[in-house]
């Protein structure tokens, strides 16, 4: 049964993070109002002895909500920048007499190091184009102090975090999400200074946790695990979960490894391109034409998992696969939206079949989803997963409209026409 509402005045939109303390802390291109989160805890009355879980679980929004509604949490993420970010912020308690201290102490080491500091080789190109050398010194001068300091103690971390969030405050390139964009060098030369930014983001997640940790809540227990939403089976008991809230990739042929490329290098974490093949692209789901590998592809296109669960989605979904590859020969950059699509929605349907396995009867396993048209040629791809749902076993699903989508590129001309949507899609078992 599919019933289309909009019920985005009890939902929320991902700007509520923007706002909200601690969620704010670190701005991902991806997401859903953790305002979702805590109306599906009232909605089915979860408690302390209650089991929420995220297999996509990003920088930690359903975890961070939980916690904070005393309601203990399972979060899945496979990108390991994004893990840390989820676990820095889901800390919260932290020393803030401390935090302070360490704080003056690394501006105080990172002004003496910076006019003696040698920033040549350090980082990847993409680094030296998106910050002026004055920026960089200081930028540089607080990353190796920080570095110099024990990795396990939550104030380093804490303070390693608010760094992170002053490279897109301080870049002169473009900087807007989803990805940063050295051509635009100079585009936004402001006056600056990183050490007096960093100072101020510091001190706003200060007062964030304050403010968070002088109420009345009773935060829960909670578990990051590094891993595979593919296998979520693997890190939760059989029925042992209540309800599972989650927005996976969109299908929109965005390359979320690459998304944290400046943050990424900044850190050493990654070097290259193929350094982030290697260490993420290839444990994520499928969802852009960056992860499709040539020796793959008649494996993936021929959907053979949709086909031993559900052969009318299968047969509707090879028919879409099919014009996408008709559009490719024609077309001049000859993506491979078709593999993308047949792969997305056979990793899509292993995370459904171990989302069931884990969730208890009656639970409730809810995704934020967004449809797509490459080629111009629509993927229901709510509706698809609401089906594919039931077929693996759920007993019905339920599709929300909550926006509609892509309204700001109305005027490109090379852009497709069709109308989009951003669901949310709950599966009942």
């Amino acid at each position: 049964m599919v019933i289309v509402t909009n019920p985005l005045q009890h939902y929320g939109s991902f700007r509520d993070c923007l706002r909200s303390p601690i969620h704010k802390w670190f701005t991902y291109p991806a997401g859903y109002s953790y305002k979702l989160v805590e109306a599906k805890i009232k909605e089915i009355s979860l408690n302390s002895d209650s089991l929420i879980a995220d297999p996509f679980l990003g920088t930690g929004t359903t975890s961070l909500a939980a916690r904070m509604m005393g309601i203990p949490s399972l979060g899945i993420e496979a990108h390991p920048f994004v893990n840390w970010v989820a676990k820095v912020k889901l800390y919260i308690q932290y020393d803030l007499k401390d935090i302070q201290k360490r704080m003056r102490y690394v501006l105080r080491e990172a002004n003496y190091l910076q006019d003696n500091l040698d920033i040549r080789d350090l980082w990847p190109e993409l680094i030296y184009k998106c910050f002026t050398e004055d920026n960089l010194r200081k930028l540089g001068a607080l990353r190796d102090v920080l570095l110099s300091e024990d990795q396990e103690l939550p104030s380093t971390n804490f303070l390693k975090l608010a760094l992170t969030a002053t490279l897109r405050i301080v870049t002169t390139a473009g900087a807007g999400w989803p990805y940063i964009a050295p051509s635009k060098y100079h585009a936004r030369i402001v006056n600056r200074a990183a050490f007096c930014e960093f100072e101020k983001i510091c001190l706003a997640m200060i007062s964030d946790v304050w403010s968070v940790t002088s109420s009345s809540l009773s935060f829960a227990s909670y578990k990051i695990e590094s891993g595979d939403a593919r296998h979520f089976d693997k890190y939760a008991k059989p029925e042992s979960v209540d309800l599972i809230v989650t927005s996976p990739p969109y299908m929109n042929n965005y390359d979320y490894a690459d998304r944290t490329r400046l943050e990424t290098y900044f850190w050493g974490i990654f070097h290259s391109w193929s350094d982030i093949t290697k260490e993420v692209r290839d444990h994520l789901i499928m969802a852009a034409t960056t992860q499709v590998r040539v020796s793959e592809l008649g494996k993936i296109r021929n959907c053979p998992g949709i086909a031993g669960v559900d052969s009318t989605v299968h047969a509707e979904l090879q028919t879409i696969i099919q014009s996408l590859a008709d559009m490719r020969r024609i077309k001049s950059g000859k993506k491979t939206y078709d593999s993308v699509t047949a792969g997305y929605f056979e990793d899509m349907l292993n995370v459904i079949k171990g989302s069931f396995i884990v969730l208890k009867p009656h639970g409730q396993f809810v995704l934020v989803l967004g449809d797509s048209a490459p080629y111009g040629i629509h993927i229901p791809t709510d509706e698809f997963i609401g089906r594919i749902g039931v077929s693996v076993g759920f007993s019905s699903y339920r599709l929300d409209v909550i926006r509609t989508r892509g309204e700001k590129w109305a005027h490109n001309s090379q852009r497709h026409k069709v109308p989009l949507r951003e669901s949310i899609v709950t599966l009942v078992k």
